[in-house]
């Protein structure tokens, strides 16, 4: 995947988050990538993954693939 500049991306939290603090942001609007940070850390790195890859994940997160965290 190539470099995806991220200076004017526009993250949000999901609404399952709630007040724990340890969540992971999201930022829409990347054809065909998921940007990814932690944050507690806005500021740190973050991880693109591929939109299908990540829809994958979000499916099997939902469908209890990886039991109960």
């Amino acid at each position: 995947m190539q470099h995806i500049d991220l200076a004017s991306a526009r993250w949000r939290k999901s609404t399952y988050s709630g007040q724990g603090g340890e969540c992971v942001e999201v930022a829409p609007d990347f054809p065909g990538a998921v940007p990814v940070r932690d944050s507690k850390d806005p500021s740190g790195p973050a991880l693109v993954f591929p939109a299908a890859a990540f829809t994958a994940f979000v499916d099997a997160v939902r469908a209890g693939e990886f039991g109960t965290l």
